[in-house]
């Protein structure tokens, strides 16, 4: 027998990285719960301070990163987190599309600091709140606020396998007619975004009889100006609501931002 064979080949190096967000696709990653244990068996959980003061030093297989750009130190930390990185992985509104922080992006930035800081000349941030991929290469970008474990869970199988993963790129309607649910802009004449949203939250909010808030950002080749002027249409909606729609968790993904200003008074 070679005695190569004999020798356990290490366990790819997975870390978790987190910039400006509040935790919540971290914690997804936690209530995995009993499939982390599996999780182990195929990665090397080498640095994860939401979860353990282990910190075993780069280079690592695969980094999990949460959580946007806002500050020079996030830009320059960022560009250390791709050089130890053979894959970056953005999880996600915050980490792909600058999150709900990014509604700074429309707004004066030193009007929020006067306003909220007794000592605003002690804030040092950027004027606006941008994704991982503005930065620095990206191979693969999870969205949600927060995450689909199970996607997640995909994801860092596939990768560790070496396959693409098969993350749907249908919309949020796509599960509204899995779960049997009534359309929730036809019955009953409320906005809902999930025509141009990306499925994986299982249709939360039409299940209960609330229109889509685009938590899981814009699906591939989405339209949402024909969808809103549909809405102003046949529903009535004023800009402001459309705006305050598409001004949400992924308010600064291209296709929702271009769609929002539009609306602007």
């Amino acid at each position: 027998m070679n005695k190569l064979a004999l020798v356990k080949s290490p366990l790819p190096k997975l870390a978790v990285w987190k910039f400006a967000s509040c935790d919540g696709c971290q914690l997804s990653f936690l209530d995995c719960e009993d499939e982390l244990l599996a999780i182990t068996e195929i990665v090397q959980i080498a640095n994860f301070p939401e979860a353990s003061k282990t910190n075993i030093p780069g280079p690592y297989d695969i980094s999990l990163v949460e959580g946007s750009i806002t500050t020079e130190h996030d830009k320059e930390k960022i560009q250390d987190v791709r050089k130890q990185s053979k894959a970056l992985i953005t999880i996600g509104a915050c980490a792909t599309a600058g999150g709900i922080q990014a509604l700074r992006n429309f707004a004066n930035i030193d009007d929020y600091k006067n306003i909220v800081y007794a000592r605003p000349e002690y804030i040092h941030t950027l004027a606006s709140s941008t994704p991982i991929s503005h930065h620095v290469k990206v191979d693969f970008e999870l969205q949600g606020c927060p995450i689909n474990k199970h996607q997640l869970l995909e994801v860092i199988t596939s990768f560790v396998t070496g396959k693409k993963p098969a993350i749907s790129s249908s919309s949020v309607c796509t599960e509204c007619k899995k779960k049997g649910n009534i359309c929730v802009t036809v019955a009953y004449g409320m906005p809902c975004l999930g025509p141009v949203t990306h499925a994986g939250c299982g249709a939360v909010c039409p299940s209960y009889r609330r229109g889509c808030y685009g938590c899981y950002g814009p699906k591939e080749t989405a339209n949402p100006l024909a969808l809103t002027h549909w809405w102003e249409k046949e529903l009535n909606a004023e800009a402001h609501t459309i705006q305050g729609l598409l001004r949400n968790f992924n308010c600064a993904a291209d296709t929702f931002r271009e769609a929002s200003e539009q609306y602007e008074q």
